[in-house]
């Protein structure tokens, strides 16, 4: 399988590097993380109607640019690098995959336009309580109610579900999996902010106690919701591939302007090693993000599956030792609140644990292998 980008895939990319460089500058990001929603909603509708970010996977028939996996985790990788605060994992990803995939053709027609345009801002609710994605956790039990449903139990750490204001909700029914939607108005729905690590992504915990929920979905959808999950994790490793390259860039290009005893302290062993290292690991995790997107684009549930796995894990680490190893060639000016290499720290951090840690990832891709 060929994973070289295309020349349109590279103007992709320098479009959206410029767009996040001027508009999400570390200034940016500093203010938006401190408060409670989170992100500019100027921003993201710019973001819809300049360079159609939101609508990306959207089908052109709904306002969407129609574009796949592939184009996905180059604009992820792009975001990664600016740690861009903003509901694109929740909305862009999640919610939009799950309509796609899991939900009937009518809440697709109302919701993924309004996803497209900016306007509307959704989540997937899939964690519970365990802290694992898989449809196959999912404990939550629909209950019919006359022509509607009643949602009793938890979703935990889902992206952005305390601003959302359409919320998508996997939970068992006699059937098997349903996916259902809920108001972010919705009575006996309570939606609070989790104290989390990174701030510069929002998570919330939803009690839901006999909430009216809509069911949008036919059958058992468990099949869509492992590929909306696996889209969404491979979406993910190649945001934290855009994380452990900009370490890297920070980490050598300080290397290479901080003198001590009057040399460059790259030119130390030292600190070579350290970069050289992060360097394998950074362009390995590009591997296997790649890997995953490409293999999306081909449509093999399986080879996605196996992929998206394998990305998770790596990149998760690879991220997390670059963001160390950043804070650590910068020395005591690495720890400072001041300087930017505790943001990407605290993202490789919690993007490494979202949707199940490097351990959990290897253990779902050795069962399936085995």
């Amino acid at each position: 399988m060929d994973l070289s980008f295309t020349e349109e895939h590279e103007e992709l990319r320098q479009t959206v590097r410029r767009f996040l460089e001027k508009e999400s500058p570390q200034t940016a990001v500093r203010g938006l993380m401190e408060t409670e929603r989170g992100y500019d909603d100027r921003l993201w509708l710019r973001m819809a109607e300049e360079i159609g970010l939101p609508g990306l996977v959207v089908p052109e028939s709904y306002g969407g640019t129609a574009l796949g996996p592939v184009e996905l985790a180059v604009v992820m990788e792009e975001m990664g690098r600016t740690l861009l605060c903003s509901p694109y994992l929740s909305t862009a990803v999640l919610a939009a995959n799950a309509l796609l995939h899991a939900a009937d053709e009518a809440t697709r027609a109302e919701i993924l336009p309004g996803i497209a345009a900016g306007r509307t801002i959704a989540t997937l609710a899939l964690a519970e309580d365990h802290g694992f994605s898989e449809p196959e956790s999912i404990t939550m039990r629909a209950t019919p109610d006359r022509s509607s449903f009643r949602l009793e139990g938890v979703k935990n750490l889902v992206p952005d579900g305390h601003t959302a204001d359409v919320i998508l909700v996997a939970a068992r029914t006699a059937e098997g999996v349903g996916l259902f939607r809920v108001d972010s108005a919705a009575a006996r729905l309570e939606r609070r902010l989790l104290p989390t690590l990174d701030l510069t992504r929002k998570l919330a915990r939803l009690v839901f106690k006999g909430t009216p929920a809509t069911r949008i979905s036919t059958g058992d959808v468990t099949t869509g919701i492992r590929r909306t999950l696996a889209l969404s994790i491979a979406a993910l490793a190649a945001e934290q591939t855009g994380v452990a390259q900009r370490c890297l860039e920070m980490a050598t290009e300080y290397a290479r302007t901080r003198l001590q005893f009057g040399r460059p302290i790259g030119s130390f062993q030292a600190i070579k090693h350290k970069c050289a290292d992060m360097l394998v690991e950074v362009e390995f995790a590009k591997s296997a993000a790649y890997n995953a997107a490409f293999r999306a684009a081909e449509g093999d549930d399986e080879e996605l599956l196996l992929a998206a796995h394998m990305a998770k894990a790596y990149c998760s680490e690879a991220s997390f030792h670059a963001a160390a190893e950043n804070i650590q060639i910068h020395g005591g000016m690495g720890f400072t609140w001041e300087h930017a290499a505790h943001l990407y720290f605290k993202r490789a951090r919690a993007s490494a644990v979202l949707f199940g840690d490097a351990v959990h990832h290897r253990r779902c891709l050795a069962d399936r292998v085995l």
